[in-house]
């Protein structure tokens, strides 16, 4: 090979191991948020967050012992950018209404572009009016 080749070689080969950390870096784990209210506590995970990620993904855990919990958490549950961009739950993929436990997946299409920060906001759970979790996404 001749020296062109080689340098056209190995710019290729460090875009090849250069874009898969930018995209890990992305995806980054964000931490879990709880909300201890009227005797329901309700903790969340974000699973995907990121411009490539599709559909974006909440673990919502609801744990109490006082009464059932039997709200459509898709009907109930909003996700905002911040900037005036609301984004509706498309799906609940988890346990049916009812009972003192209940565990799953919100579902929401993607914000784009990227925000800096979102807020997930679900309402009526344990007859708390609104329990808001938020993190921070992309640096300013």
């Amino acid at each position: 090979m001749h020296h062109r080749e080689l340098r056209h070689l190995g710019l290729v080969l460090a875009a090849i191991v250069v874009m898969p950390l930018a995209a890990a870096a992305q995806t980054k784990s964000l931490p879990s948020r709880e909300n201890d209210q009227g005797q329901v506590m309700v903790t969340v995970t974000p699973l995907a967050l990121s411009n490539t990620a599709d559909p974006w993904r909440f673990d919502v855990q609801i744990n109490t012992h006082v009464a059932p919990i039997t709200q459509d958490l898709a009907a109930v549950s909003v996700l905002n950018d911040g900037k005036g961009h609301k984004e509706k739950a498309s799906a609940w993929q988890g346990d049916p209404p009812g009972g003192h436990h209940r565990h799953g997946v919100l579902i929401f299409k993607p914000i784009t572009p990227l925000p800096e920060s979102v807020t997930l906001t679900i309402r009526q759970v344990g007859a708390v009016p609104v329990r808001t979790f938020a993190w921070k996404l992309s640096n300013p």
